[in-house]
């Protein structure tokens, strides 16, 4: 049995994985605030949906915060 190298061509080092991720959060984040707009825009009927995407958000974008700063070395002064 024969095991590939580690940095073979198929593979992603650790830093491409967290950048792909970070866009995918970020491309939900967007498409959040997008449903969001358009759920407030139909009326008071929709304010637990809203709610609810609002929450989802603000967890994407505490992710979206630690994979920046995994990402953003420490710069000791």
């Amino acid at each position: 049995m024969r095991v590939a190298p580690m940095n073979s061509p198929q593979e992603l080092s650790h830093e491409e994985v967290l950048r792909i991720k970070l866009e995918v959060l970020r491309q939900k984040h967007r498409d959040l605030d997008e449903a969001i707009a358009a759920l407030q825009l139909q009326g008071p009927g929709t304010q637990l949906t809203v709610q609810r995407l609002k929450k989802e958000k603000l967890l994407l974008k505490d992710q979206i915060a630690r994979i920046e700063d995994e990402l953003t070395p420490d710069i000791i002064a």
